[in-house]
């Protein structure tokens, strides 16, 4: 069991119901999965782009990435439809408690002028969306063997119904929430 587990079944799990007057376990948010997604506008010239973007978030999630591909042609924008443009991860379990203990403690405070994570990122139903300006935060990635520093978005999806609730959840899983 990861650790981040632990501390929401035996410090979170209790304090949510304590606050929020559940007459249910069940009724208490968690954490249902992390998408860790990335994708660049260079992918539509250069196809090469793709495999670099697989490889990092393979190397940050510990999970192969599926290759996302354009729904539409548009053709301002030179693309395809069923062109590759990204990819993404979908974690849950142990897999995604592990990646957000290494967000919240070795990524996050590596951001540089660090002073929190937006607070109005939710979505209306509990879900929290994140955006990083690049894969160099985590240490899995080698600066070296990079070819051009990306972003990716990671969404935090809960099973809260409110944003308040989602908000409580994971301020006290630890996230830093600017003031």
């Amino acid at each position: 069991m990861s650790r981040l587990r632990k501390v929401y079944n035996e410090e979170v799990k209790p304090e949510l119901i304590k606050k929020f007057n559940y007459k249910n376990v069940l009724m208490v948010p968690k954490i249902k999965k992390i998408v860790v997604n990335s994708c660049s506008k260079e992918a539509v010239v250069n196809g090469k782009v793709i495999d670099s973007i697989v490889s990092d978030l393979q190397a940050v999630t510990g999970q192969k990435p599926i290759v996302t591909k354009a729904k539409k042609s548009i053709a301002a924008f030179k693309l395809r439809q069923g062109q590759a443009i990204g990819a993404s991860v979908t974690l849950r379990g142990d897999s995604m408690y592990n990646f957000l203990d290494r967000l919240i403690s070795l990524a996050l405070p590596r951001v540089r002028d660090f002073r929190g994570v937006p607070r109005n990122a939710f979505d209306g139903r509990g879900n929290y969306t994140l955006g990083l300006k690049e894969q160099i935060i985590f240490p899995e990635i080698e600066y070296d063997n990079l070819d051009k520093i990306r972003g990716m978005g990671v969404t935090i999806v809960t099973s809260a119904k409110s944003n308040d609730e989602g908000r409580e959840l994971l301020e006290m899983l630890g996230i830093p929430f600017n003031k």
